[in-house]
């Protein structure tokens, strides 16, 4: 029997995507989920798809009082979270000198802040259950890439902060994790694609960087990490190694994109991509007023 059957997991961004092949994961092991987004009816559609009680939230992981009403509620329906997932993410690309300042912000935000909300609003169930909370990052959290500086820039925080969070909770053997994972096949990935210079640039990455795991796969291996508590979990595993040389990118991927942007930027002209995904459509609508 799993160590999670019979615990409460929350996960946020779990309309779709990576989100919800966790929350399935996690329900698979025995345990009960509460589901956060921001698409009620998708929410919806993957809360009746589990074995197991669950119930879903619409909220914006940005809104610091809303978010704390969900933890409220998580609590009285559900029982104190022993497993808290951060999921919820955006992406953009495109060059930051065309970029939509409200969209740059609003990547950062969702992606540091909205983690940091997240933590905050559980970590007290979460030392009372001695519990975990993992924060999914990216290979863009070791190694920045070009024409993604919000996404770059978000994850590259988001490392710090659980690095930071770890040390602060260690003493109340509450654990506190990082997913590396590199492309996972969901809709941001995607319409990332539909970009020519994007696509352009990832055709560059060495060919095992390039390859797209499915959503499934990936959140396998991110429970597995859960059940065992890990401080770190690489997807693929061979990510873990890109730590051993992470000093070394910033001027190798300098040299490449001095020599192939002005090829690509001839070819295709660099604009902004606006949010990437379906969940960055959702996003686009304007968030709720705080508190309500």
């Amino acid at each position: 029997m799993s160590p999670l059957y019979g615990r409460t997991a929350v996960v946020t961004g779990a309309a779709r995507g990576l989100g919800e092949a966790i929350a399935r994961r996690l329900a698979d092991r025995g345990a009960r989920v509460a589901l956060l987004g921001r698409e009620e009816e998708t929410l919806a559609r993957v809360r009746e798809g589990l074995p197991t009680e669950s119930w879903c939230w619409e909220v914006d992981v940005t809104d610091d009082a809303r978010m704390a009403e969900v933890a409220d509620e998580v609590r009285e329906r559900l029982g104190a979270p022993s497993v808290v997932v951060a999921n919820a993410g955006l992406a953009e690309g495109g060059p930051f000198v065309r970029s939509d300042p409200a969209v740059w912000r609003r990547v950062v935000e969702v992606n540091l802040v909205g983690s940091a909300a997240t933590a905050r609003v559980h970590l007290p169930a979460l030392l009372e259950t001695r519990g975990y909370f993992l924060q999914v990052a990216s290979l863009a959290s070791i190694g920045a890439a070009p024409m993604m500086s919000a996404y770059c820039a978000s994850k590259a925080g988001v490392e710090s902060f659980v690095h930071s969070l770890r040390a602060e909770m260690a003493h109340e053997r509450v654990g506190v994790g990082i997913a590396y994972i590199n492309w996972t096949d969901t809709d941001m990935i995607r319409d990332l694609e539909a970009h020519a210079v994007l696509r352009e640039l990832r055709g560059h990455m060495p060919p095992p960087a390039r390859k797209v795991y499915p959503a499934p796969y990936v959140a396998e291996r991110l429970v597995r990490a859960i059940e065992r508590r890990r401080p770190a979990v690489y997807v693929p595993s061979w990510l873990r190694a890109t730590q051993l040389v992470r000093a070394a990118m910033p001027p190798v991927v300098t040299t490449l994109s001095r020599r192939e942007l002005p090829r690509l930027a001839a070819e295709h002209p660099f604009e902004a991509t606006g949010l990437l995904g379906a969940g960055g459509r959702a996003d686009a609508v304007a968030p709720r007023p705080p508190g309500r």
